[in-house]
């Protein structure tokens, strides 16, 4: 076992800033029912195929932005541009997100990118090791493009990397608030979430989680990754905000597991606590990974949002979009 000296590891494990339920008693099995064998499932999914998507590849072979530009292209997978350095956050390319390759949550659309055309990265960011975020063959196949691909993973991820082929020197691991400096005025820094890890029930919180903040000489964007709500979002705002842009996670919200995702009412509190200028949605319309209509997470931000006078940013998975505001209301016309 590693021993990481961390004042987030007890030893043995790592642990949230405060006390978290990942789900609550007795709701295994029944989150098990609803993404396995609920007859119904096929309810919450669109009713026609989404898609298909496509990015403008002449946008993405430009040089990166000098502002703040982004591409979603689906679930917390983005290319973010930030003062002409490029990202790419949490790359999924699977089509299904689970321990096995034939059963689990199925992606709603193909990919509006294939890997071979993405465009130069400074790095891949990867928020913690679940399977809808680290894809391994996602990673197996951008190594073998890009090997000499530089990752920023929090604690512990980087066995998970090795393994998928990743040069170990291309590997920068973060403890919360570490911070690293690609050049003089422009770091990336690994920000405390509420969330858990493991890739199987036995190596739960064996490795750390984390929210991400790019911050260039003149904008500024923040990464929430997975995250259930918490004070820490007022400590990231106050040491790194206001942010030009945020991205929060508004999918797979459920009451049985609040302590760990926010859903989109939360995320737009946790958008304002970080100062957030614009809010991009993530973690939305891609796999089936809650009891919810697939539509219903955006449809109660825009509501939420309008309420606390937030702006958004929401582009269809592949635009390429300029950090103002602006809404493409495009999962409209499959309801």
């Amino acid at each position: 076992m590693t021993a990481y000296k961390s004042p987030n590891f007890n030893g043995k494990i790592f642990l949230n800033t405060l006390p978290t339920v990942v789900t609550k008693q007795g709701t295994f099995l029944k989150i098990v029912r609803e993404n396995f064998l609920d007859k119904r499932k096929h309810l919450r999914e669109p009713k026609i195929p989404l898609g298909p998507f496509r990015s403008k590849i002449e946008l993405l072979d430009q040089a990166p932005h000098e502002g703040v530009r982004v591409t979603w292209l689906g679930h917390s997978t983005l290319i973010v541009e930030v003062d002409g350095k490029r990202f790419l956050t949490d790359p999924v390319w699977s089509g299904v997100v689970s321990p096995f390759s034939f059963i689990g949550p199925k992606r709603f659309f193909t990919p509006a990118l294939k890997l071979e055309e993405l465009p130069p990265l400074e790095g891949i960011i990867i928020s913690h090791d679940h399977y809808d975020h680290l894809d391994e063959k996602t990673i197996r196949q951008i190594i073998n493009i890009r090997p000499g691909m530089q990752f920023f993973c929090p604690l512990g991820v980087s066995k998970w990397l090795k393994t998928f082929g990743a040069y170990p020197d291309n590997i920068h691991e973060f403890d919360w608030w570490d911070e690293y400096e690609l050049e003089k005025g422009f770091k990336i820094a690994a920000t405390p979430a509420r969330h858990f890890s493991g890739r199987w029930i036995r190596d739960r919180y064996k490795t750390l989680w984390a929210s991400w903040v790019i911050q260039g000489p003149q904008h500024s964007f923040f990464f929430g990754g997975d995250s259930g709500m918490f004070p820490g979002f007022s400590d990231i705002g106050e040491r790194y905000g206001p942010f030009d842009l945020t991205a929060l996670e508004i999918g797979a919200a459920n009451d049985d597991w609040e302590d760990i995702h926010m859903g989109p009412v939360k995320a737009t509190e946790a958008h304002l606590m970080l100062k957030g200028k614009l809010m991009l949605p993530i973690h939305w319309a891609t796999f089936n990974l809650a009891p919810q209509p697939w539509e219903e997470p955006v449809e109660d931000l825009l509501i939420a949002a309008k309420e606390k006078d937030i702006k958004l940013l929401l582009p269809e998975p592949g635009e390429t979009v300029l950090a103002k505001e602006y809404q493409n209301l495009w999962w409209m016309q499959y309801l």
